[in-house]
């Protein structure tokens, strides 16, 4: 049975202390499906900037023709590679990507890098995706705990990203997760989750209203805990599912 649930969103996107903003996102919201996708721009001006908005694109184009995740995020990289070579930009033009797509009544994510895509469930976080990095390994191997990835020395050392070539898929697919009218899902950049842990992403869920609220409530944090320092882009994407 299809549950009648109303899909709702909002975005924050920002160059934060920085001068040019390597983050990229868009929606899409049709009928039999829902996708929402976030980008962070590896390699400098004019390189990550363009990976980011490049990935974006071409994973909407695909999804929008009823594409998988997995054949999506495969089109997105083999026109990233292609605009790679046509600008001699191999060793520039990369990025993270994170995606979330949303059918009937279950949703999926898949996600390259360190952008996040948080779950929850009655405003309880129930799961994240994990982080293709060097401090994620080592939190996953009991080096060290999974809050100290937040601040570790090596946390921009990313293990996947697209943009470099694949031997075999670097990307990761979640398992169908069943929504209900209590769902919220949280895609982020690096920039964004560095400074708010899911305690306070939690207690905002618990307050607000509306996406728009949670996301507000969630900036507010994390300019807080970013003032005084030269702040990384920032972006994220709060997805609401209720009646």
């Amino acid at each position: 049975m299809t549950l009648n649930l109303n899909v709702t969103y909002h975005t924050v996107t920002s160059k934060g202390g920085r001068s040019v903003n390597e983050d990229s996102l868009d929606t899409f919201l049709m009928p039999e499906r829902k996708g929402f996708i976030l980008c962070d721009g590896l390699g400098g001006h004019g390189s990550g900037d363009a990976a980011s908005q490049l990935v974006v694109k071409k994973v909407r184009e695909s999804l929008e023709t009823s594409a998988s995740l997995e054949e999506s995020i495969l089109y997105a990289q083999k026109a990233l590679l292609l605009k790679q070579q046509q600008e001699h930009a191999e060793n520039f033009m990369k990025t993270t990507a994170a995606v979330l797509l949303i059918q009937g009544n279950t949703a999926r994510f898949a996600h390259v890098g360190d952008s996040r895509i948080y779950y929850f469930e009655k405003s309880r976080y129930i799961l994240r995706s994990q982080d293709h990095s060097v401090p994620q390994m080592l939190a996953k191997h009991g080096d060290i705990r999974d809050k100290d990835i937040r601040h570790h020395e090596d946390r921009n050392r990313l293990l996947r990203v697209m943009g470099t070539e694949w031997e075999n898929p670097k990307y990761e697919i979640s398992d169908k997760i069943s929504i209900t009218n209590r769902t919220s899902f949280l895609l982020c950049s690096d920039g964004f989750w560095e400074l708010i842990d899911e305690k306070n992403m939690c207690r905002t869920l618990k307050k607000s209203k509306t996406p728009k609220e949670w996301l507000q409530s969630m900036t507010q944090i994390v300019l807080k805990n970013g003032s005084g320092t030269n702040m990384d882009n920032y972006s994220a994407v709060a997805v609401f599912i209720r009646n």
